[in-house]
Order: C-alpha cells, then structure tokens, then sequence
C-alpha cells in the first residue's frame, strides 16, 4: 500500500492554485480579478490553467523555473505583454495567438526543437523581443536566418538587434535555410523519441526495484522469522542501520547514473528529490510519536516538578501585591508562538517547544487572572499569577488603630491609679470666647456706650468690695 501511494504522489501533477495567485498577489492586496502583473516563479508548476479566467488584465507574467510541459491556457490574456517561461520543459512554441499585446517573450533553457513551431508567433505582430537561448534548436545551422526570416516583425533576438541588412540576407535565403531546418528537426524528433523510450524503461525498473525493496522488508519483519524476535531492540538498530546503508546507496546510484538532459530527466530528479523529502519528514515524525511521554502527573493525582528543557527560573512571593510571579529563562530569540503557557489552581506548565516544564506553587493562585509576558531586554517569560486568598493591607488603617489601642492603655492606666487627667490645650491653635467678658457686655447693653457712662462702672466696682466671685454660682442678669 506504500509503494502505490508513493508513486500515485509521484505522478501528480502540481497546478497553479487560487490560494497561490492570492498569496502572490499582496501588492494588489489580494484581488486577482484586477492584477495586472505576478510572478510564480519556483512553484513546482507542473501544468498552467485558470490564469486566462482569473486574471483577464494581466501584462506581465513570470513562470521561470518550473515544470511547466506545454504552453497553455493563456491564450485569452488580451493585454499580456511579456511573458517568462524560461527553465520549464516547454518542446513546442503554440497557442500565444491570442495574446495580441505580446511584446516580449522569453523561452530560455526549455527544450524546444520544433523550430518551425515559431511560424505560429507571426499572429502576434507586436513581437519585438524573443529568446531561445538554450535550446536544442538553437544549435541548428541557419537557426537565426530562419527566425530572422520568418518573424519580420522582431527587433530583438536572443538579446541581440536584427540588423537590416541580415533581414535582407535571411528572406534572400529562406527556402534553403527552410528545408535544412526540416531535416534537422526530423533527426531530433526521432532522438526525441528514443529518449521518451529509455525514460519510461528507466522509471519501470526504478519502480521494480522499489517493489522488491518493499517485498523483502516485509518478508524480514514476518513472523515466519522466529530467530529474529528474541533481541527486538539490536534487531531494530541493525534494521536502521542497513536502511540508512541502503539510502545512501540508492543516492549514490542515482546522482552518479550517466542520463542525458532531458525533460523527463529533469522531472524524474524533481520527483526523487521530494520523494526523499517526503520520507525524511515522515521519518521525522515516527520518531516524534515514538518518544515516551514525560510523567507530568503520577497515577496517584501527584503533579511533579520537571524541568525539561533546563532553563533557569525564580519564584517570587508579592506580599505587597499578593500573587505570585515566574521569571522564566527562555531563549532571547526564541519565538513566542513556540511557547505554551497553563495556569492551574495549584501549579504552571510551560511547553518550551514541546518540552514541558512545570512547576507546583506554594499557594493557590487565580488562572484567569493569570498574564503572561516576554521581557523585551532579555527574553524571559514573566508569569503574574494572583493568589486565591485575597489579604487586604492598609497602612492608614493599621496605624491609627494602632494610636488607639495606644490611647485606650494610657486612660486604662489612669484609670487604675485614679488620678485625673487634665486636657492641656494650646491657645496658639485653638481660641475659646471669655464668658466674663460676655456677661459684662450683656450688662451693658441696656445702659449704652461705655465711653458715655464711665462713673458708673466704677461705683458698681466699689460697691461690690466685700464680694466673693464664685464660679460655680451663675452670674445674675
């Protein structure tokens, strides 16, 4: 089942996606309907469709370096003006006759061979530029005569400007140069042909001997195999050891195996490269599944204290501020998204990528009203955990209690010795009206101004010499 899986992966085609055309098309913040140039070159592209009904308003259009076979599915663009399908497997120049804005068209490192095929670029009259360079019908003789001859409206081939002269000398000599183009096309179509033959033959053995890998591997993991069971783990070792022999093996036939270049070559080394790839990753992954799991908690309900990945940490106990805060080491650069932070009553748990470490606290804490940060100077991670247990501190409060009590054991004190204590106040703070001068001014009231009526006064003072000033008798009126 995983042989056949692999190579239905194998000869899948990989085609150009709306989620690709969106991704690369952030300058026009996503819109495809509107966009007028993209680049998806190095996207494994191994067929081109959809672009002529996403993009209609397309002009500039890079597809380098992929796996693209033909040239399709564009011919809708009305104002495309320069495309690039250099390094692909292109054999054949066609269906461009609708792009009537063609300007530019570069075909660098493909495999074209068909030279004639370009008789079908004379539709796009507003060609200027063209590059074959390394191509195999660049190496034909009368190559440039015949393009020369048959594309008029070029100014530009190969980088290189088309003189009037050679114009003139290629129209001159076209039948000639027509008819050995021809021959020599005949003669590569045929290599052509051999190449496609020996590349089928090459890939049917390369899946045979995939098979037979496949076949005896089962047949040393059977059961059949008694003798083998005993030391399951040595078995293992040597059974990774003679894979990673064999790999290395399989490589080393494979990267050192004379083949021409071809596009079947080219697209047999894509495809065994990823395939590599693949069994790397998934290599990778067996073996994260593999790992025992680290004990956080007993079978008891006991959380433990582990400290996986080994970073230094400080637990401070705020009193003033009543919670709790980890200071946790992590890396300075360490991404935050590779860290996973859960706050429970009773304890922390921190994943530093994958790796747990945990902590029991010496109180209960709030997990809501958790936060956690990272310090933009050293990287560290800064837990704020509040306690459960709410303790309300005010220092006002407990120093005028404090007062009081103090008070209350002084009056208890003079009490006990009986004596009374005075209130000694300070008349520089506090002023309190004379009740003798009140009383006088009340008597005077009724015999008008003092300064008409000075005698008197002081009879009344005389009169009273023989009297006692008695302050707890009320004055008379």
């Amino acid at each position: 089942m995983e042989v056949s899986a692999v190579f239905i992966w194998i000869f899948q085609n990989v085609t150009v996606t709306e989620d690709l055309v969106r991704r690369r098309a952030e300058h026009n913040n996503c819109e495809i309907f509107s966009l007028e140039e993209i680049s998806l070159h190095q996207q494994e592209i191994e067929k081109l469709e959809h672009l002529d009904k996403w993009c209609r308003d397309l002009k500039i259009l890079y597809l380098q370096n992929n796996l693209i076979p033909k040239i399709e599915n564009v011919g809708k663009l009305k104002k495309l003006e320069y495309l690039n399908v250099a390094l692909n497997n292109i054999e054949r120049i066609e269906n461009l006759e609708g792009c009537e804005e063609l300007k530019k068209l570069d075909l660098t490192a493909n495999f074209i061979g068909e030279l004639s095929s370009i008789e079908s670029l004379k539709c796009n009259i507003h060609l200027k530029e063209l590059f074959l360079m390394g191509n195999p019908c660049t190496e034909f003789e009368g190559y440039r005569q015949f393009v020369v001859a048959t594309l008029q409206q070029l100014k530009y081939l190969d980088s290189k400007e088309i003189e009037r002269s050679e114009r003139i000398k290629a129209l001159q000599n076209y039948p000639e140069v027509k008819w050995k183009i021809r021959e020599q096309e005949q003669a590569y179509l045929l290599k052509r042909a051999r190449e496609k033959e020996e590349a089928q033959r090459r890939m049917q053995e390369r899946k045979d001997e995939k098979q037979k890998q496949m076949d005896s591997k089962f047949g040393f993991d059977s059961p059949d195999s008694p003798q083998e069971k005993p030391n399951q783990a040595e078995g293992d070792g040597e059974q990774e050891r003679c894979r990673t022999v064999e790999n290395d093996d399989e490589d080393r036939k494979f990267w050192e195996e004379p083949t021409p270049y071809t596009p079947e070559s080219r697209l047999e080394t894509h495809r065994y490269i990823e395939e590599k790839r693949r069994a790397k990753d998934n290599g990778r992954e067996s073996k994260k599944r593999e790992k025992t799991a680290w004990t956080l908690v007993t079978a008891e309900g006991k959380v433990l204290n582990v400290n996986v990945p080994k970073l230094h940490f400080s637990l401070k106990d705020d009193e003033e501020n009543n919670q709790i805060i980890l200071d946790l080491a992590v890396y300075r650069h360490l991404d935050t998204s590779l860290l996973d932070v859960d706050v429970q009553p009773t304890y922390i748990r921190v994943l530093v990528k994958g790796k747990p470490f945990q902590l029991v606290l010496p109180e209960e804490v709030k997990p809501d009203s958790s936060s956690a940060k990272r310090s933009q100077t050293t990287g560290h991670l800064v837990v704020t955990m509040p306690k459960a247990k709410e303790i309300i501190l005010a220092k006002q409060k407990v120093s005028a209690s404090i007062k009081h009590s103090g008070c209350n054991i002084q009056q208890k004190t003079t009490r006990r010795n009986g004596q009374v204590e005075k209130l000694e106040v300070d008349p520089s703070k506090y002023s309190f009206p004379d009740v003798t001068k009140i009383i006088q001014e009340k008597e005077r009231t009724g015999q008008g101004p003092i300064k008409l009526q000075p005698q008197k006064v002081t009879e009344v003072k005389k009169s009273c010499v023989d009297f006692e000033n008695d302050e707890d008798v009320p004055p008379l009126i």
